[in-house]
């Protein structure tokens, strides 16, 4: 079996493969930097034959091939360094874009078509844009929904720290029910009328692909989002690792 790893700002994903199909899904904070004990726990249990990761947060990936290396007696493949991610990448500094956004733009068209727009509402929200001739043409980073939040409790005098959560209306009547409102509407309204501005650039036959940690709530206010697939990011992974050269 494959084990999938996606080191994220928030959370480490990881995700077990057999053929291509997902059968096991884990998930371990990523500030917890003790990751050892996590991957010896599931590695003992599954019969893991190779390991692949991505991140954004090189001193993780650091830790992990470490600890990976010496629970497996084997280097994991490594996104960017070992294997590299086989889609033109046509932004204007290609070593700039996020490992997990090409492997989401990669997974993302195998799996769903062309063109073809990922939105993933992930501690930041990305939009990764791909064209019908499989080219990565770029796309938008805006601040993460639950960091926009925590913002407004840090950075005001009066407003309270909110969890996330579906607000109750749409017209706040009390502070924390204003504030969910905002946020949540707020950030469905950009959703949607982004994508609405990406598909006049790529067509409007163009899937909006929806992924990340808080798509689950997201995806009851964004009018635009064709298909959720939260384990997008792992099932890239798992493709690349099969179709790697």
């Amino acid at each position: 079996m494959l084990l999938a790893i996606d080191i994220g700002n928030t959370n480490i994903n990881l995700g077990l493969f057999k053929k291509n199909s997902l059968v096991r899904r884990y998930q371990i904070p990523t500030k917890n930097k003790k990751y050892f004990f996590s991957l010896k726990k599931i590695i003992s249990k599954n019969e893991i034959d190779d390991a692949i990761i991505c991140s954004v947060v090189p001193n993780a990936s650091k830790i992990l091939e470490k600890d990976l290396k010496r629970l497996l007696e084997k280097r994991p493949f490594i996104i960017g360094k070992d294997i590299i991610v086989p889609i033109r990448n046509l932004y204007r500094k290609p070593k700039q874009v996020g490992s997990d956004r090409l492997v989401n733009a990669y997974a993302g068209f195998n799996l769903y078509g062309l063109p073809l727009i990922v939105v993933d509402f992930g501690t930041a929200i990305t939009f990764d844009v791909v064209s019908k001739n499989k080219e990565y043409l770029g796309g938008m980073i805006s601040p993460g929904i639950e960091i926009s939040l925590d913002a407004l409790a840090t950075k005001t005098a009066l407003l309270p720290k909110v969890k996330l959560e579906r607000p109750k209306e749409l017209i706040g009547q009390d502070t924390r029910n204003s504030m969910l409102s905002g946020i949540v509407y707020g950030f469905a309204a950009l959703t949607d009328s982004l994508a609405e501005r990406l598909k006049s650039k790529l067509g409007i036959n163009a899937k909006v692909i929806g992924t990340g940690g808080n798509i689950s709530l997201m995806s009851n206010y964004c009018k635009q989002i064709d298909k959720i697939d939260i384990d997008l990011t792992l099932k890239g992974l798992s493709l690349i690792y099969s179709n790697r050269q």
